[in-house]
């Protein structure tokens, strides 16, 4: 069953090529559609196109199906060609000719378009509140081991001191930017494309305003073209945000491969959380730290995936749209799977209190020497000289002391100014707004 099939038969192997994945995606965006569709037809009503009976039939039917969604109990049949197709196929099926008249009105095109719409915002409030928790536990462990000292590095080569409390914070405040990436991905996908229908508009008198009301868009896309040429941007800046978490993870992960190696030994984790060798029992590997990295590279490579499927598309709606699903749908779970390993590595690492007491660590206090020396009067240069020299000649005694106070140092990490940056960010994205708006209309 099709929606825009009249009397033509379309070759197998074509409906294949086309249909491509779709039914096994949109299942992703079953309940989505069935919100677009109550929204929908409220607004069909409001405007004449239906009557009040003709609402509630649709209405209690519409509902009873997004419940069979949330239970598990719904499947897009073989022989039907999308989400789309199916919802109205079932509606038709038990209220009659009422179910026939809810696609006035709109596209698939921007049927489509709404219900990736809702369906990102679920998605991005998912990932955010997941983000949020691992911000917390970074901060957590910032805050508990910030007396804890560990070599900082340049270049891979010993430089100056550190601490666990700046390493952790550092990732916490990391994640503070990617948030940002994430409301500018959120602003951009809150708008609502219902009512542009194939990409022009209606010749129906249709309240666009209504339905932004109903489904709780913070506005419309109000140039019906532009509503279009909409999809595959949405996807683009959701996918850099998305990137930038990924990024992030992928980086600590990277330390983490690092610091619990025997030549650094900084921290370690419970044997049940490391993997083994099939010929060297010392082995302790850390395959949960690669794959986080691994995804997350695979991950910053979306948004360049998406870009290069867009590029050339002039305005208007293009099948090659479609493809974009089966690359952004599977990143969503992987991310938040990320997401979950991050959590779970943070609430089991253990971290070497004692680094510094090896002698090869002695040169991370070079810097604070000079600066010693500097604050007793000697000009920088010549302070910095007459350590290299003492390093040189293998005379350098270093004072295993930091002092270090302004903002953001070892001894001033500023947590608290960065965990209210943080809870700026996240409450600017009104997550209760929206969650009320969705319940509303399935009540």
């Amino acid at each position: 069953m099709k929606l825009w099939q009249k009397n033509t038969t379309v070759d197998q192997t074509v409906d294949t090529f086309t249909v491509g994945q779709d039914r096994v995606l949109d299942m992703n965006l079953a309940p989505f559609d069935v919100l677009g569709s109550l929204a929908h037809t409220q607004m069909l009503a409001h405007i004449g196109l239906l009557t009040n009976a003709e609402l509630k039939l649709i209405q209690k039917e519409l509902k009873v199906i997004y419940k069979e969604i949330q239970q598990g109990d719904f499947q897009i049949e073989e022989e039907v060609e999308d989400i789309h197709s199916q919802i109205e196929l079932l509606l038709t099926r038990r209220i009659g000719e009422a179910g026939k008249k809810i696609h006035a009105g709109r596209s698939r095109n921007d049927q489509v378009l709404v219900d990736l719409k809702l369906y990102f915002r679920h998605e991005i409030e998912e990932i955010v509140a997941q983000t949020k928790i691992v911000f917390e536990t970074f901060q957590r462990l910032s805050n508990q081991h910030k007396e804890v000292l560990m070599p900082g590095y340049t270049h891979l080569q010993i430089a100056m001191p550190s601490s666990f409390g700046l390493w952790f914070g550092a990732y916490a405040e990391s994640l503070v930017d990617d948030l940002e990436l994430m409301l500018a991905a959120w602003k951009i996908v809150n708008k609502n494309p219902l009512g542009s229908a194939a990409g022009y508009g209606s010749s129906f008198p249709l309240d666009r305003q209504m339905t932004t009301d109903l489904l709780g868009f913070e506005s419309m896309n109000y140039n019906v073209v532009y509503a279009q040429m909409g999809r595959g941007k949405s996807e683009r800046i959701l996918a850099q945000g998305m990137s930038s978490i990924a990024a992030t993870l992928s980086k600590w992960a990277m330390d983490c491969c690092l610091y619990m190696g025997q030549n650094y030994n900084f921290i370690s984790f419970p044997d049940h959380l490391t993997t083994g060798s099939s010929i060297m029992p010392h082995k302790k590997n850390p395959d949960v730290l690669e794959l986080i990295r691994a995804r997350g590279n695979r991950i910053q490579a979306l948004p360049n995936e998406i870009a290069l499927m867009t590029a050339n598309l002039p305005a208007g709606y293009h099948r090659d749209l479609q493809l974009l699903k089966e690359n952004l749908f599977p990143a969503f779970t992987s991310l938040k799977e990320c997401l979950a390993m991050t959590q779970l590595m943070l609430d089991n690492i253990q971290v070497n209190e004692n680094i510094l007491a090896d002698p090869k660590y002695d040169y991370l206090f070079s810097v604070e020497v000079v600066n010693q020396l500097v604050l007793s009067g000697k000009p920088f240069r010549e302070a910095y000289k007459e350590i290299g020299l003492a390093i040189e000649a293998e005379t350098y005694q270093p004072k295993k002391e930091v002092q270090h106070t302004h903002q953001g140092s070892i001894g001033n990490l500023m947590n608290d100014e960065i965990k209210q940056a943080f809870n700026a960010v996240y409450e600017t994205f009104g997550f209760d707004q929206v969650k009320n708006k969705r319940v509303r209309l399935v009540l």
